[in-house]
C-alpha cells in the first residue's frame, strides 16, 4: 500500500489522493445490472471498469469490500416513476414468473462475467431481497421532513430538500433548471413537484412485484435500492461509489439527496463514472435499438460484427480506452484489439521458455518498467498507459528472443514478475481457450453458447439457434438434443 492512488472524483471534478475511510479496508459500491436481458457490451464496461479498480486495490494490499447489486425490481420502463417494471414486463411477455426471468438473466450475467475474467464481487445484493431496509430508510427521510406521501405513494420532496442542502452537487444540475426542463408526465399529478422522485410507489392492480407497507401495497423507487443496500453492507459512508456515466442523474444525485436526508451525511467520498460505449457517435444501448449482446460478440452472429470475437479480446478492447473516455466500437478497433491481445499473449509464451544468460550490450530496465506501471494505474487507473508500458517489455522479450540481448537471471525473474501481476493480475488478461476438452475455460465457453442456443430456441429465433450448432461444429463441437437437455462430445 505504499503507492498512492489518485482518483478522478466526480463531486469535486478533480483528481485527488485516495485515502481509505479505515484503511486497510475498503468499501466500494458499483451498481450491477438490471436483469431483464442479455448481457451487452455497455454491460461489460463498468463490469470491467470497476473489477481493474478492485483488482489493483487487491494487488496494493487493501481489504476490499466489494458491493455489486442486483435490480430486480422497481426500474420502470423509462426511468420514470410510472409506468410498467421491466422485469415484470419481461415476464408478462414471455409467461414467465418475474423471479424466473430475474434468475435466468442473472445466471447470465454471471456467465458472460466469469468468460471476461471479472471476479466475482465480495457480496452481490438483490434490491428484492432488501424491502424493508429500503422501507426502514424512506420512514427516515419523512420523519426529517424531505418526503411525503400521496395516494398511497411516498415521493422524495426536492424542494425542501434544497433549502437545507444542495441538489444536484454532483450532476452540477440546479433546481431552476429543473423547474423549467422538467416536463409534466402522465401520472405525476399527485407530485408537488414533477422532479420529485418516487420512493415507494403504491402498486397499480396489474402490477406483480408488491410488498405490503404502512403506505400502501406497493414497491420501492429505484434510487433507494442503492441507498439502503450500500448503508447496510458498507455503512452511512464509505469510499468509493461507481457505476456508468449514464447514472449520474438522476440515479447517484438522488442516492445523494435520500442518504443525507435519511442519515444527515454524505454516503460516498469518492465517486467513479466510465463514459459511454458508442456506436457511430450515438450510446449503444437496447433503450436505442444498437446493443449488440456478448453472446453476440462470442458467437459473431450480428449484422454489424464481421466475425466472432473472443472474451478476452472485448476485455483488451475496453481495457485499451480509459474508463472516463467514449469508446466507440467498430469491427476495425476489436480486429486491432484482437492482434494487441495476441502479441501480448505470445510475448508472456515467449518469457517462460527464455533462459537467463551473461548480460551484454544493451541491458533491460526492469526496475524502471515497473515503476512506470505502478504510476500508469495510480493516476486514475489509467490501463492505456499500462498497457503502453507492458509493450516496452514485450519489445525487451522479442530481442532477447532473437539474440539481440541477454537477460541475467534477476531480469528474467523481475519480468516475469512484471506479466504476471500487470497482465494476469491487475488487467486480468489470460491466454485464450485452447479448443481442448479439458480446458475449463473453453468447457465454460462451449456451455455458455449452447445456453444462448437454448435461449434462442425458446424465443423461436431457430435461425440463431441453428448458426450456433454450425459455428460449434465447425469447431469440432457435436451436439445431441435430448429430453434431460443437450449433450456435446468433440469430433
Amino acid at each position: 500500500m505504499k503507492e498512492k492512488i489518485s482518483i478522478y472524483n466526480t463531486l469535486s471534478r478533480k483528481k485527488e489522493i485516495f485515502e481509505p475511510l479505515r484503511p486497510p479496508h475498503v468499501g466500494m459500491y458499483v451498481c450491477g445490472p438490471t436483469v431483464y436481458g442479455d448481457p451487452h457490451l455497455g454491460h461489460a464496461r463498468p463490469a470491467i471498469t470497476f473489477d481493474l479498480v478492485f483488482r489493483y486495490l487487491l494487488h496494493l494490499g487493501y481489504k476490499v469490500r466489494y458491493v455489486r447489486n442486483i435490480t430486480d425490481v422497481g426500474h420502470l420502463e423509462n426511468d420514470a416513476d410510472s409506468g410498467e417494471d421491466k422485469i415484470a414486463r419481461k415476464a408478462r411477455l414471455e409467461e414467465l414468473e418475474p423471479m424466473e426471468v430475474v434468475q435466468y438473466y442473472t445466471n447470465r450475467y454471471h456467465q458472460a462475467m466469469h468468460l471476461l475474467n471479472v471476479l466475482d464481487p465480495s457480496i452481490e445484493p438483490h434490491a428484492s431481497g432488501h424491502i424493508i431496509e429500503q422501507m426502514s430508510m424512506i420512514r427516515k427521510i419523512i420523519d426529517a421532513g424531505y418526503a411525503y406521501e400521496a395516494g398511497g405513494s411516498v415521493y422524495f420532496d426536492v424542494e425542501r430538500y434544497n433549502r437545507d442542502h444542495p441538489y444536484g452537487i454532483l450532476s452540477g444540475r440546479k433546481l431552476e433548471e429543473l423547474m423549467t426542463a422538467t416536463r409534466e408526465l402522465e401520472g405525476q399529478e399527485e407530485k408537488k413537484n414533477s422532479f420529485d422522485f418516487a420512493l415507494w410507489k403504491k402498486a397499480a392492480p396489474e402490477h406483480i412485484m408488491r410488498w405490503p407497507s404502512e403506505w400502501s401495497n406497493g414497491f420501492p423507487g429505484w434510487h433507494m435500492e442503492c441507498s439502503a443496500m450500500g448503508a447496510k453492507y458498507l455503512g452511512d459512508t464509505f469510499d468509493i461509489h461507481g457505476g456508468g456515466m449514464d447514472l449520474l442523474f438522476p440515479h447517484h444525485e438522488s442516492e445523494i439527496a435520500q442518504s443525507v436526508a435519511a442519515n444527515g451525511k454524505m454516503p460516498v467520498r469518492y465517486w467513479m463514472h466510465n463514459n459511454m460505449i458508442t456506436i457511430n457517435g450515438q450510446k449503444m444501448g437496447k433503450s436505442l435499438g444498437n446493443a449488440v449482446s456478448l453472446s453476440e460478440f462470442f458467437s459473431g452472429n450480428h449484422p454489424l460484427l464481421k466475425q466472432a470475437y473472443s472474451p478476452m479480446t472485448i476485455r483488451f478492447f475496453i481495457l485499451q480506452a480509459h474508463y472516463r473516455s467514449t469508446l466507440d466500437f467498430s469491427n476495425e478497433a476489436l480486429q486491432a484489439a484482437e492482434k494487441g491481445f495476441e502479441r501480448l499473449m505470445a510475448a508472456a509464451g515467449t518469457l517462460e521458455k527464455l533462459r537467463a544468460g551473461q548480460a551484454k550490450g544493451e541491458t533491460a530496465d526492469v526496475t524502471a518498467l515497473r515503476k512506470n506501471c505502478y504510476e500508469a494505474m495510480s493516476d486514475d487507473f489509467n490501463s492505456p498507459v499500462l498497457i503502453a508500458h507492458l509493450f516496452d517489455a514485450v519489445r525487451i522479450i522479442n530481442s532477447a528472443k532473437d539474440g539481440k540481448i541477454q537477460l541475467d537471471e534477476k531480469e528474467l525473474g523481475a519480468l516475469k514478475s512484471l506479466f504476471n501481476d500487470f497482465v494476469k493480475d491487475v488487467l486480468g488478461l489470460s491466454e485464450e481457450s485452447t479448443g481442448k476438452t479439458d480446458d475449463s475455460l473453453s468447457e465454460k465457453l462451449i456451455e455458455t453458447l449452447i445456453a444462448f442456443r437454448q435461449e434462442a430456441k425458446m424465443n423461436k429465433d431457430f435461425a440463431m439457434a441453428d448458426e450456433i450448432r454450425t459455428r460449434l461444429s465447425e469447431l469440432g463441437i457435436q451436439l445431441k438434443d435430448s429430453r434431460d437437455g443437450v449433450e456435446w462430445s468433440v469430433e
